[in-house]
């Protein structure tokens, strides 16, 4: 992973990427009443679209790639499988009254869900935790593993205003995986495509409630 910035300007990005990344999610953390997290998305994705623009070769195009091999939909497809029995066992295990708590209580809430989700939450966060960080602060990350587990990292740590650790554990192997994805493929479409799938199984198997503060149940 190349850098073409100076060391001095190289140096200016470390403290961008802890503001952005750490210190936004941190202060939303600290005062519950600051701003409900989703609210930010849009303004967040308007400031870094303006900034791969002018400090990138980043084109709006790439964000609709799309050059998936059969193989390649195979594996993941096997890894969501795997995935979602995971999470039944483990709901269906420690938490059985919570097991597809959602669609139970409130099926036309987790419909809803299914179709907006992917659309406006988990394509937004690829744009950020791995196209923005991946196009932003490459130079900062001379191997691609320090890439993938600063993605995760990350990630994870966004989870922190929803108060539970659970939250922050899925989402750091959630970003682990979507980041590895993101670089074999380029494609933040298809990553945004598995983060919607996996977010709708959380919030189907009886997850949800580490993920939606006063969740409806």
């Amino acid at each position: 992973m190349g850098n073409t910035l100076t060391n001095g300007k190289l140096l200016l990005r470390i403290p961008e990427l802890l503001i952005l990344f750490f210190g936004i999610p941190l202060l939303i953390y600290l005062d519950k009443n600051f701003i409900h997290p989703s609210i930010i998305v849009l303004p967040v994705l308007g400031f870094i679209f303006l900034v791969l623009r002018y400090t990138t070769d980043f084109r709006f195009r790439e964000l609709f790639r799309w050059d998936i091999s059969l193989k390649t939909l195979a594996r993941n497809g096997w890894i969501v499988l795997i995935s979602a029995s995971l999470m039944v066992g483990y709901v269906w295990l420690f938490e059985p009254q919570n097991l597809f708590n959602l669609p139970r209580a409130h099926p036309w809430i987790f419909v809803a869900m299914c179709i907006f989700y992917p659309v406006f939450s988990a394509f937004g966060q690829e744009i950020i935790y791995r196209t923005f960080l991946y196009r932003r602060y490459n130079g900062l990350f001379r191997k691609e593993w320090q890439f993938v587990v600063m993605s995760g990292i990350s990630f994870s740590f966004l989870h922190i205003v929803y108060y539970d650790p659970v939250s922050m554990i899925i989402t750091f192997i959630g970003g682990l995986y979507f980041a590895r994805v993101y670089l074999l493929t380029r494609s933040v479409l298809f990553t945004a495509v598995l983060h919607g799938v996996m977010g709708i199984l959380v919030f189907g198997v009886g997850l949800g409630q580490y993920f939606w503060l006063d969740m409806p149940l």
